[in-house]
């Protein structure tokens, strides 16, 4: 065994003391280890960190990276055109240049630059930090040749993200075309004596909208990146720069040339497409209301007089809004252009907005009171722009009807203020406009998805009916079922809540709901979804129901139902019959059943003022389209307008005129021309006797919608062969030809067109000359639609060929020329064929006028009812696609149902002569 250890007992008891209290310490060092890891957590070794990831590449799509957000520009443009050019002078330079710098805010670390730039030549590209102006190596630009029109700058240095402000300076130089587009020129002859001594001149516009700001200078071209714009331009002496802000001109020395350099106050917060500038010698009328009001205008015009009527029509207009809307305009001033070349009728711009010059000025000795109405409505509309547009701005484009549709239904509000009451014509021209287009399977929502609306083509396709008007027509049903009051209240709040900033169309909701409970519920379904519902009532049963209304019924559509069950239009009731939808408030059409629609029929022959106005328009124009969409007997609709013989209002007469002018274009090639012929003349010739004592004395009546009529009843009685008119017109046309026009101006365009319909070559050869002798736009409108009206065919080929011809129809003016030639029976074929062979020339050299394609296709192919026809339509793909689309639906729409009803149409207007 093993040898024992020993120790004695002292040495024992020391030991155990110790080891005690060894314990104890640990014990305690334990405790103080877990107070102080409890007050004072530890801490990771820092991990090592990644560098960040730097995207590189083009965009995943047409828009813009958001990397970097603008905030300002500075932006010089210096063109060197010469606004007036001396008979002897060639030395003329189409050409311009300039340079921008623009101050962003960078969100995330970034060594790619995306902004827009488009048939511009970028010279110079530089990128400095803006608070140290340190500069940041480019390695290289490029502009993308495609739809992207992406100039792409890609950097040695990244820019640090962080919201860090950086300044981008561009240089670059374009050239002034005219294409009506971006920055471009535009003449015009003016006499500058009273001899025969005239002068040309030239101006320069900007029209910008909807993505043409990149043709002027790099920027991002979209209209949520709103930024402030400081503009300066050098421009020739004697010619006057105009921007959206106040200029301050002064002279100055550049390479031994004298020149002016304007430039201009800071604009507030906006988008690049509502930049506009000119420089022309124009001259301007001016009126001092608050808001500083200058119209601009050629300087004969403004002699003359021709801009009063605007500027007493925009300070009126513009302390109705300010009222309305409960927000001051919000600048100093606003300046009006009345331009000799624009494609659109008017363009918005903040504070400086574009016309064409027979949307503007007015000439009391040779305008009509339907010239008049046009300048005071499309001066409302363009006024309520500046707060519906350019204050609040819809995100992207595919909610550009709260842009639009707002326009066009405050314009109706907006005109009351100089007197004019066109409230009920909304129907006329909105909604039954938006019925039209929106009874077709190609028609789109009033909202669509972003991502669906990116191309150029894809934007400028949605400037059209359903934005415009379906948008208003869609407003007044909201406002309706709110009460105005209610509606307008939201309005405010809408607009004070988002000023300069964008919204999209839920904002509005949330805004409008504030004042009327579960709106968005109501209004979605109309907003959303295509179409709109076709309501049947039968009367013997109260059974009610409703589908989407379609002209051409496809097998797989989708039917859709809209929220139309709380809508609170009013429903009238008799004893013998119903009505529903009083005085069209609603989005929707309505169909009975045929006892209904027999016992209504009758009422309106008995005693047709027991139905409202609008009703009475209302039902002619629900009965033909119905029946067209195959619902609906084809003779009821007929039978509604035989009671018009007691009836001189214009809604009902205009709204049967319509839906009996389709009936004329599917049948004026037939043998059942002439039973229609037959029935309108004897139906309109009481009207044009109501109206005849005004007509021979050159008067109008008082009531602005009598005057809109008397021109109907001109119109259908001399077209359709009623002797007495025709007589008239021709007499009075050639008095005009041996120099006395006594023609009413309100009566013009209508005897003109049948005088030169009825008459020869040298009548139309005198309006030509008369055309071009005009100086008032308006006049040579008149003109320029009687031309059109010749059954000649060689004269309207010759026609056709001068709207190719600038120096005889202005560029501004070819679409709605070629549009008066189709609408002639004889010029329609010419039209069509004239429009496909120069197709690529037009698309090319019209530029901005790409917004007016489809109304162009869709006035040659009016008539289109046959297999043939459908099939040249398909034949041209490369037109506009979704105007295509729309015109190759409706043809074959048009097929079926002559098909089916000519014998039916035929014997019906057989039986009533």
């Amino acid at each position: 065994m093993a040898k024992g250890i020993g120790m004695s007992k002292a040495l024992a008891v020391g030991v155990g003391v110790l080891t005690v209290s060894s314990v104890c310490g640990l014990v305690m060092m334990a405790v103080m280890y877990k107070i102080q890891i409890d007050r004072f957590p530890p801490v990771s070794p820092p991990t090592p960190t990644k560098p960040p990831v730097i995207p590189t590449g083009l965009p995943p799509t047409l828009r813009l990276p958001d990397n970097l957000i603008p905030e300002s520009y500075k932006v010089l443009i210096q063109p060197y055109l010469y606004a007036v050019i001396p008979n002897n002078y060639t030395n003329q330079s189409f050409a311009f240049t300039g340079h921008s710098t623009v101050r962003v805010k960078c969100m995330i670390v970034s060594k790619s630059i995306f902004l827009h730039a488009q048939d511009l030549n970028v010279t110079t590209v530089e990128v400095r930090k803006s608070d140290s102006n340190e500069k940041l190596s480019v390695s290289g630009y490029k502009i993308h040749q495609n739809e992207t029109n992406f100039l792409e700058i890609q950097l040695k240095d990244a820019m640090s993200g962080n919201e860090t402000y950086y300044d981008i300076f561009t240089k670059f130089e374009g050239e002034l075309f005219d294409v009506l587009d971006g920055f471009y020129v535009s003449g015009y002859t003016e006499k500058v004596k009273a001899e025969e001594e005239e002068e040309e001149d030239e101006d320069q516009e900007s029209l910008l909208q909807p993505t043409n700001a990149r043709k002027v200078f790099p920027c991002f071209d979209e209209p949520a990146l709103k930024a402030v714009f400081q503009i300066t331009i050098i421009h020739r002496p004697d010619t006057v720069a105009l921007s959206n802000g106040i200029g301050d001109p002064h002279q100055t020395e550049i390479d031994g040339e004298e020149w002016i350099v304007t430039t201009f106050e800071e604009t507030p917060i906006m988008s690049t497409y509502s930049l506009a500038f000119t420089v022309s010698d124009f001259k301007s009328k001016t009126r001092h209301s608050g808001t500083i009001i200058h119209i601009h205008a050629r300087g004969d015009a403004i002699y003359a007089g021709h801009a009063d009527y605007a500027l007493e029509v925009t300070e009126k207009v513009l302390i109705r809004y300010q009222d309305i809307f409960g927000l001051k305009y919000p600048l100093t001033k606003i300046d009006q252009i009345a331009l000799p070349d624009i494609s659109v009728e008017a363009m918005e711009n903040w504070g400086f907005i574009s016309y064409q010059e027979s949307g503007l000025l007015y000439d009391k000795s040779t305008a009509s009171t339907f010239d008049q109405e046009r300048v005071a409505t499309l001066i409302a509309h363009e006024l309520a722009h500046q707060w519906f547009g350019n204050l609040v701005t819809m995100r992207w484009w595919n909610d550009l009807w709260l842009n639009e549709g707002f326009a066009t239904y405050m314009s109706y509000i907006g005109v009351q203020a100089d007197g004019w009451d066109l409230r009920d014509l909304i129907v006329l021209r909105e909604t039954q406009t938006a019925f039209q287009v929106d009874s077709l399977n190609s028609s789109h929502p009033l909202r669509l998805q972003e991502n669906d609306i990116q191309t150029f083509s894809e934007i400028t396709e949605l400037f059209d009916d359903i934005t415009y008007s379906k948008g208003a027509a869609v407003l007044r049903m909201l406002a309706t079922f709110m009460t105005e009051d209610a509606f307008m209240r939201g309005i405010k709040m809408y607009l004070a809540k988002f000023e300069y900033k964008n919204t999209v169309y839920k904002d509005l909701l949330k805004c409008l709901q504030e004042t009327k409970e579960d709106l968005e519920g109501f209004m979605s379904t109309w907003i959303e979804q295509v179409g709109y519902p076709v309501i049947t009532i039968i009367t013997q049963t109260g059974e009610t129901s409703q589908e989407h209304f379609l002209l051409n019924i496809i097998s797989n559509n989708k039917n859709e139902t809209w929220q139309n069950n709380r809508h609170k239009s009013a429903v009238t009731v008799s004893y013998e019959w119903l009505l529903a939808n009083v005085n069209c408030a609603g989005f929707f059409r309505v169909n009975y059943d045929e006892e209904n629609w027999n016992k209504l029929r009758m009422q309106l022959e008995r005693y047709h003022h027991v139905i409202p106005i609008i009703n009475r328009g209302q039902l002619i124009d629900d009965a033909f389209n119905i029946a067209r969409a195959h619902r609906l007997n084809v003779t009821i609709a007929l039978s509604l307008t035989k009671y018009l013989v007691n009836d001189t209002e214009y809604i009902p007469w205009e709204s049967a005129l319509k839906n009996l002018d389709h009936l004329i274009l599917m049948f004026d090639r037939s043998e059942v021309y002439g039973p229609i012929t037959k029935y309108l003349r004897n139906l309109i010739t009481r009207l044009y006797d109501h109206f005849e004592e005004y007509t021979i004395n050159g008067t109008v009546p008082e009531k602005h919608t009598d005057q809109y009529n008397q021109v109907n009843a001109i119109s259908v009685a001399c077209s359709n062969g009623l002797t007495k008119c025709i007589t008239m017109a021709k007499s009075l046309f050639e008095d005009y030809k041996n120099g006395t026009n006594d023609i009413h101006p309100n009566l013009r365009k209508a005897i003109y067109c049948s005088a030169i319909a009825s008459g020869d070559e040298y009548d139309w050869e005198f309006a030509w000359m008369e055309y071009q002798r005009a100086t008032v736009a308006a006049e040579k409108d008149k003109l320029r639609y009687a031309l059109s009206c010749t059954k000649e065919i060689w004269l309207l080929n010759r026609y056709l060929q001068y709207t190719i011809d600038s120096s005889k129809i202005r560029k501004m003016d070819m679409f709605s020329t070629i549009n008066y030639i189709a609408k002639n029976v004889a010029g329609q074929p010419l039209a069509w064929d004239f429009v496909r062979e120069h197709w690529s020339y037009i698309t090319q050299e019209y530029g901005a006028g790409v917004v007016s394609l489809g109304s162009l296709l869709d006035a040659v192919t009016k008539r289109f009812s046959t297999e043939l026809q459908r099939e040249q339509e398909e034949k041209n793909q490369g037109l506009a696609a979704r105007a295509l689309e729309q015109v190759i639906e409706r043809t074959e729409a048009n097929i079926k149902w002559v098909k089916e009803n000519k014998q039916i149409v035929k014997d019906w207007f057989t039986g009533e002569l």
